[in-house]
């Protein structure tokens, strides 16, 4: 099963992407983790991330599939993307990926959280990159640039708006009750 998480930064992506992970054995391919790792490790690609990251702008697209593609090949038996992709351009990318792997993505999941709950849960995390300022221009990126994805992924018939209001078990319960369907 290959699946891929969008939603705004804070709807709770993460949290879901362990239970989903654990459940249903999937590699879990979370670009904001590999992105921060490479920035704590002030590797090349880490540097150039940091620039973008801390100011709350999106990494640049060549930069993020470079990273995912490599990634993808330890993906033997199904995966869970969780922040990738974020634009159009990147879906296509990884659309084009797959096919030459013969393997396409079975379903899209959209975490659905109203914006001024994003806001509240993002500004209780305590990273260094939720400050209100950043966060502001975080959730002004995704509009512009990741939103769209809704659409591309509902064209291709494979989106699934999941309700992100709740405890983490019953937006799991939510979660689990379409996974389940591609098992």
């Amino acid at each position: 099963m290959r699946v891929v998480f969008v939603g705004p930064p804070g709807a709770g992506k993460g949290t879901q992407a362990e239970n989903i992970v654990a459940e249903y054995k999937l590699f879990h391919l979370s670009t904001g983790d590999a992105l921060r790792a490479a920035v704590a490790a002030k590797s090349p690609i880490g540097i150039e991330a940091e620039k973008y990251m801390s100011s709350g702008a999106l990494v640049p697209d060549e930069v993020v599939v470079g990273v995912v593609v490599e990634r993808l090949d330890e993906a033997k038996d199904g995966c869970l993307l969780d922040g990738f992709p974020r634009t159009i351009a990147q879906a296509e990318a990884l659309d084009k990926v797959l096919a030459e792997k013969n393997a396409p993505l079975d379903v899209v999941l959209e975490l659905a959280v109203p914006e001024d709950e994003l806001f509240k849960r993002l500004a209780s995390r305590g990273r260094a990159d939720d400050q209100p300022e950043v966060i502001k221009r975080r959730l002004v990126a995704y509009r512009e640039q990741t939103e769209p994805l809704v659409g591309y992924y509902t064209k291709a018939g494979i989106l699934r708006k999941i309700d992100g209001l709740g405890t983490v078990e019953e937006i799991y319960g939510r979660i689990k009750a379409v996974l389940d369907e591609y098992k």
